[in-house]
Order: structure tokens, then sequence, then C-alpha cells
């Protein structure tokens, strides 16, 4: 009965209580793409971990002593088939968030490209970009096949030329790497986790990693200051839904572009090799002192 309670203490301390504490850690940001890994891992770790607790629970109750028990009590049949169902509803509930979440984001941003293309007029030079006739500085992107940048009147007027530039590269920035795609996968499984063990840690940080790696892609080819100018004067007001754009987090942006430019861009080497190292541990850790053995017991008990 060991291997099922330590699986089980482990997803839910992945589930909650340890996102909730990464989050408060300001080491990972240093490092986002590795950090994006870390809390990929995680989120794998705890389903696993989950799925596997309810896996050898089920199998603990109908054998005995090492050996299938051919007559086991009825108790013991009715907690392995509820085991067995609990963990197909962890697998069917998991997947089924993917999907609804895929399908709903997909709908919104397919209505949010159509409404800015009949609102917004086209850009004469950049073809994807529209520009809303609005004079609150605003900028984001609508990603997917058929991307839009959007860019208000307000953000033309304010911003200046290089400052223009390095916006429409964190934009574009997003929708070269499909950052959607990490976003609405840490959408689903926040969805797929029950609402007493759900943590929005995970999802919080994913959209501010994702702006992080923008930032990095926009002052690689506008330079930092002008970068820096803009998300000042385009400030924190949020995208809409379905799209990804400016975040509550212009003071952390802000603080990061001064120390890379004052790091000379060494700066988050140690912390990427620290993300990676953990996030291998997470989830080898349990399935190679846990699940593998327990597998290896269970085939050698079955055959």
């Amino acid at each position: 009965m060991t291997t099922p309670l330590l699986l089980g203490l482990i997803g839910l301390a992945l589930a909650q209580p340890v996102p909730a504490l990464l989050a408060r850690m300001e080491w990972p940001y240093r490092a986002p793409r590795a950090a994006i890994v870390l809390w990929q891992a995680l989120a794998l770790a705890a389903i696993l971990a989950v799925v596997g607790a309810g896996l050898s629970a089920s199998l603990w109750l109908v054998v005995h002593e090492g050996v299938p028990n051919p007559e086991p009590d009825a108790w013991r049949v009715a907690l392995h088939v509820a085991f067995l169902a609990l963990t197909a509803v962890v697998v069917v509930r998991t997947a089924w968030s993917m999907l609804s979440v895929g399908l709903e984001v997909r709908a919104t941003r397919r209505r949010h490209r159509t409404m800015v293309d009949l609102v917004g007029a086209r850009d004469a030079v950049r073809r994807s970009v529209r520009i809303l006739d609005a004079n609150e500085p605003l900028a984001y992107c609508v990603p997917g096949l058929d991307a839009r940048v959007v860019v208000s009147r307000g953000a033309l007027d304010s911003l200046a030329p290089d400052e223009l530039d390095a916006v429409l590269a964190h934009e574009r920035a997003h929708l070269r790497a499909r950052h959607d795609l990490v976003v609405d996968t840490f959408s689903a499984l926040h969805r797929a986790f029950p609402r007493a063990l759900r943590s929005d840690a995970a999802l919080v940080s994913t959209r501010v990693l994702v702006e992080l790696l923008a930032d990095d892609r926009a002052r690689r080819r506008a330079g930092t200051t002008p970068l820096a100018r803009a998300l000042v004067k385009l400030g924190t007001r949020p995208a809409p839904a379905g799209a990804l754009g400016a975040t509550s987090t212009l003071v952390r942006r802000i603080e990061r572009l001064e120390r890379e430019a004052r790091d000379d861009h060494r700066h988050g080497r140690v912390e990427a090799v620290a993300c990676y190292v953990v996030a291998a541990a997470v989830v080898l850790g349990p399935t190679f002192s846990l699940a593998v053995p327990w597998m290896s017991s269970a085939w050698t008990t079955l055959r």
C-alpha cells in the first residue's frame, strides 16, 4: 500500500502547494523558456502520479502477498472497481478539458478575427496588422493559422517608430512561437483539476513567462530601450479573451529588461539549468523510484 499512498501524496502536492510555492519564487522568471518546461513537468507529473496511485491501489486490493487473490472480499472488489473508475475519470476529464478548451478558444479567436477585419483598417504595409479606431493605446495579437496583430490609433499616435517596431516584434514573437498553445494547454489542465484542488499559479505564471519570452525576441530585434518605453506607454491593459497581449506584470517586465541589459545577457543561465534539472527530477524521480518497481512487481504477479 506504500506506493499508492506515496503517489497520491505526490499528486496532491504537485497539484496545489508546490505550484503555489514556485509561483512566489523569482529565480524561474530569469529563464522563462526553462521555467515553462518546469511548469509543464509539474503538471505532467501530477497527472501521472494521480493515475499511478489509482492503478496501484486498485491492484493492491485484489492481490494478497504478491499473488492474485482468487476469492477477494466483496469490499475489496468494490474498492478495486471504484479506484479504476476514479482513474478513468481523471483520464477522461483531462482529455475532455483539452478538447473543450481547444474548441472554445478556436471559436473565440475566429469571431475576434472576423470582428477586427470588419471594424479595423488593414495596414498598407503589414498585411496581418489591423488598426482599430480607438484613442486608447492597445496592442495584442489573435493567434491561429490566420493570425492578426491588432493595434489602435492611440498606440500609433503615442509610439515612436522604433517603439512600434518593438511592439510588433513582441506580438509576432507570440505568433511565431505559438505561445497560445502553451497557454491553452495550461488552461485545459487548470480546468481538468477539481475546483478544491485547482491552483491558479501554473496558469498565471505561464501567461507571464510567454510575455517574457516575447520580450526577449523584441529586445533582440528592436533594442531594450524602445521596448521598455513602449511597455510604459501601453501600460497594463488586458488583451481580449483568446488573445495574447499585455498583462498586469509591467513592473516585473521592466525590471527584467533592465537586468538583462546590465548583465550583458548572461543572466539566467544558472536558473535555466536549475529549471531543467528540477523538471527532470519531478517527472523521472517518482517514475523510476515508485512506478517502475510497482509495474515490474505487478507484471511478475499477474504473469
